[in-house]
């Protein structure tokens, strides 16, 4: 399945979601107010920003306070003129920038995770959000960035996160930071802190930095114990209203800001962009005098890898279009990636283009559609380089692998090529499938889909579901691109397959989609030879033995067995059959 992104009305906003207020005890200048903090803001150009003092909602809390009570003044007719203006002040700007509560939470150990919350979130909800962290009483209002045992880092990820709350990684690689630069532990620790799947982001403080030892370099997917590419930003980390003269690393607000690609600037939106595989709506800030970031250029001088592939052309001649659809399979078998269409890798070389970028992007998408199983849910749109048309395709590391094309090719990807999977990477593939299935089952129990005959059965009675033990049972049915694929359970072995074709479907397999396909759109109208809730629908004999197609009544419909030997017989489908049950 591919998805356009919409991107007209999709617009460059500047966000600083690490800004401290004078809540913080380590704050530089005490005597700032948050009006002056709301004005530097707005003299920086940002658009939403986030207060995040250490283990603290103070300083969000006093600003709410300070508008309330100035808002019942104003109502009870009372306000002074001196606090008009500062209500006024504070609507002007309230209505230029979005500020978001949170605050800068120390884990165990020390480090440091910003917490950051829709602004409909209740300011007790936070407080008490941060007593369950573990953040004494007593200390709620200290803003201090020591506060002694808390909660460690990743059980407070996964509170935050199941709170509703943004959970990133204050500067992740520098001091207090889950990356552990210089930090005495690491290896799978460091894997966890920074890999799990509650944390949304990274902060960074090298993120202008192009070099291949940047944090964002590093944590982009290109690593095989780090495979999620994580989305990195810059905070200001501000603890006072401009940058310190004598010690330029104590920065102000929106000194470090990121710029994010947004059709509304909103809390929703950041978690959107987070969730995202879009890497390229996120960059740094630049300033007036700073040339601005070009993301395509940036991928041509990192050049192909891992997770990311150019292709000057597409032509099905030559396959070049294969190349390009193999290349998504295994991105999507992989850590995922982004594809370049009409250029080269090599940022020398001129740039070849498009010609028709939307008719381009519908032969992708069919191609995609028809071509990958399962369902792959791909982002395609189109860019403009050096005045050509260039198109992007977004693949995610895909949640139910392995990813195959024309049924049977699995592709993987290994440093910067393409190749059919080995025997025992399919197989890594087939575990890593079958633990994110356990893991979305544990967390919202599937019901059970009924193929499209079965939702025309009427209510019947319920009957213990009982198995044949050989055969096929034809789960359910979906169809795609003009194509149907199917789930099949093998009785034989208890396996469930799916997005089976009848083109790529086994002997078995096969007889029992034809089977299945034969059976009339009335069920009443089926001749059926019926004991309780077990039915033949009918035998062949094949070979030495005979093959069965048996249909069971549950309360959720029917269930259809196709091609069961005589050893796959017991209990009650034996008296249905005409075998004697034995002694």
């Amino acid at each position: 399945m591919v998805k356009k992104r919409p991107r007209a009305a999709q617009q460059w906003r500047t966000i600083d979601l690490h800004i401290h207020t004078p809540a913080s005890s380590d704050y530089q200048q005490p005597e700032v107010t948050m009006l002056d903090i709301l004005q530097r803001a707005e003299q920086r150009g940002l658009d939403m920003v986030a207060f995040t003092d250490h283990n603290t909602v103070a300083g969000y809390r006093r600003m709410r306070e300070d508008i309330n009570q100035l808002e019942l003044l104003e109502k009870l007719k009372r306000l002074m003129p001196e606090e008009a203006a500062r209500l006024a002040e504070y609507r002007r700007l309230l209505a230029k920038i979005l500020v978001l509560p949170g605050f800068e939470f120390t884990a165990t150990f020390g480090f440091h995770i910003l917490c950051i919350f829709p602004p409909e979130k209740q300011v007790r909800e936070l407080e008490h959000l941060l007593l369950d962290l573990n953040i004494p009483a007593e200390q709620l209002d200290d803003g201090s960035a020591t506060v002694g045992a808390t909660t460690d880092v990743l059980s407070a990820y996964r509170i935050v996160a199941e709170s509703g709350g943004l959970v990133i990684a204050a500067h992740a690689n520098s001091s207090n930071g889950v990356a552990m630069r210089g930090f005495p532990i690491g290896g799978q620790t460091k894997i966890a802190y920074t890999q799990d799947e509650h944390l949304h982001a990274l902060e960074v403080t090298d993120l202008e930095q192009a070099s291949k030892r940047s944090t964002a370099a590093f944590f982009n997917g290109t690593k095989p114990e780090y495979p999620r590419r994580m989305h990195c930003i810059q905070g200001s980390d501000a603890h006072r209203l401009v940058t310190d003269p004598q010690r330029k690393k104590n920065l102000g607000v929106g000194e470090r800001a990121t710029d994010v690609l947004v059709s509304e600037v909103s809390f929703e939106a950041l978690v959107e962009i987070f969730k995202s595989n879009d890497f390229a709506r996120t960059r740094p800030h630049r300033h007036k005098e700073m040339p601005a970031y070009d993301f395509i250029q940036a991928a041509r001088e990192e050049g192909a890898n891992i997770i990311q592939a150019f292709h000057e052309g597409m032509s099905a001649r030559g396959g070049k279009r294969y190349a390009i659809i193999a290349d998504i399979c295994a991105f999507a078998n992989t850590n995922g990636g982004t594809l370049y269409i009409g250029l080269n890798a090599d940022p020398k070389k001129p740039v070849v283009g498009v010609s028709d970028p939307e008719q381009g992007i519908a032969q992708l998408e069919k191609e995609i559609n028809s071509r990958i199983s399962p369902p792959l849910h791909c982002s395609l749109d189109v860019h403009d380089l050096a005045g050509k048309k260039i198109i992007r395709i977004l693949v995610p590391r895909g949640d139910d692998p392995p990813y195959a094309l024309d049924d049977n090719k699995i592709y993987v990807r290994s440093e910067a090529e393409t190749g059919l999977a080995v025997r025992d990477e399919i197989v890594e593939l087939v575990i890593r499938g079958s633990s994110l299935a356990q893991k979305e089952e544990a967390r919202r129990p599937a019901p059970v889909e009924p193929s499209p005959s079965l939702e025309t059965a009427p209510p019947l009675p319920v009957e213990t579901e009982i198995l044949p033990r050989t055969g096929v049972e034809v789960v359910s049915v979906e169809e795609r691109g003009g194509t149907r694929y199917f789930t099949l359970r093998d009785l034989r072995n208890g396996n469930v397959v799916k997005n089976v074709t009848k083109k790529s479907a086994r002997r078995l397999w096969h007889y029992a989609i034809s089977a299945y396909l034969q059976l009339p759109t009335d069920l009443s109208t089926l001749n059926v030879q019926w004991q309780r809730d077990f039915g033949l629908l009918g035998s062949h004999k094949q070979g030495n033995s005979v093959r069965y197609d048996l249909v069971q009544r549950t309360s959720d419909g029917y269930r259809w067995y196709f091609g069961v030997t005589d050893d796959g017989i017991h209990g009650p489908w034996k008296a249905l059959v005409g075998q004697e049950d034995e002694a």
